[in-house]
């Protein structure tokens, strides 16, 4: 393999969100005012499975979606009023479920990634509740579900916090028992949290620390019980500005990277990857100069083949083998 490339399979969008298998036949792709869409690996169906009603005001929207049969899809959106909403939907009849709700006192750090991990859960990022400086007191706060990812019992729908600390998890990954968290900073540092799973989770350390460094005065900085992130991307580094959390490659197009994060920035454009078992790093790689620079990255997705895709505000770009 020479290098990678973007292949543009669609643009001229508005905001696809959300990129994940359905069957072995067909995709789905999500967009952020609530629609959802077939998508094949080529085209994007013309008319929506569905369409949720949702507020797209400041960081809202349909924020996250993760499928549990051909016919089950579960989503996170923002409601009308902009408060947090989990819900399953049967495809073939339009009937909705809702799992979890959570008011959000405001438009941004709404979080987003709706995954099922290892133990059979679902696992939803719920940031901080927005503002600046952790202004809702959530992130060392047990009591809220803000500020963390909240575990879901897809059956009961009952709803725990599993790990805290965190800004705005908007993407996280789970590739068997390793889990990575892109989560967004603030004023200067943006991380991704790589870790084993573990039932009882964590506390990544917001806003005791933003990345590897101290934060908040008020929270002082005692690190004792505070996992701290794997990878930390400066602000200013190639234009970072917001982490946009990745996604492993465990597809077949590229064997040579089987096992690699690959993540990037939302004003940055850039495009990076690592190796990680949970707790070291290896195999970092800046991809950037082979595939181009791109502007606002929303979300990296999957297919039914387990190849990856960039989402932009207005495309979806496949990353792609030069041979």
């Amino acid at each position: 393999m020479r290098g990678l490339a973007y292949e543009v399979v669609a643009d001229g969008l508005a905001f696809p969100m959300i990129l994940i298998p359905l069957t072995e036949e067909a995709s789905l792709v999500a967009f952020r005012d609530g629609r959802v869409h077939t998508f094949d690996g080529e085209q994007i169906g013309a008319d929506p499975l569905f369409d949720l009603e949702v507020s797209t005001s400041g960081e809202r929207g349909l924020l996250g979606m993760e499928a549990g049969s051909p016919d089950i899809v579960y989503v996170h959106y923002s409601d009308t009023r902009g408060d947090t909403t989990v819900s399953e939907i049967t495809i073939s009849t339009g009937e909705e479920r809702v799992l979890l709700t959570v008011a959000q006192p405001a438009g941004n750090h709404n979080g987003g990634m709706l995954q099922f991990g290892p133990d059979g859960m679902l696992y939803v990022g719920l940031g901080d509740g927005g503002g600046s400086d952790d202004r809702f007191g959530h992130g060392q706060n047990t009591e809220t579900l803000l500020g963390g990812i909240v575990r879901i019992d897809p059956t009961s729908g009952v709803s725990t916090l599993w790990s805290f600390g965190l800004r705005n998890p908007y993407r996280f990954w789970f590739d068997g028992d390793v889990l990575y968290i892109g989560d967004v900073g603030q004023n200067a540092y943006e991380e991704i949290d790589v870790v084993v799973f573990d039932p009882a989770g964590f506390n990544f350390g917001w806003p005791i620390t933003e990345g590897l460094h101290c934060f908040s005065p008020r929270s002082g900085c005692d690190t004792e019980g505070i996992t701290l992130p794997l990878v930390e991307v400066e602000h200013g580094d190639a234009g970072t500005c917001s982490i946009t959390g990745g996604v492993v490659y465990r597809g077949t197009a590229i064997p040579e990277l089987d096992g690699h994060y690959f993540y990037s920035d939302y004003c940055g454009g850039w495009l990076r990857s690592f190796v990680s078992d949970g707790t070291t790093l290896s195999g970092e790689r800046d991809w950037t100069d082979e595939v181009g620079r791109v502007d606002n990255v929303v979300s990296f997705g999957v297919d039914q083949d387990r190849e990856i895709y960039l989402l932009t505000a207005n495309a979806i770009r496949r990353i792609v083998p030069v041979r």
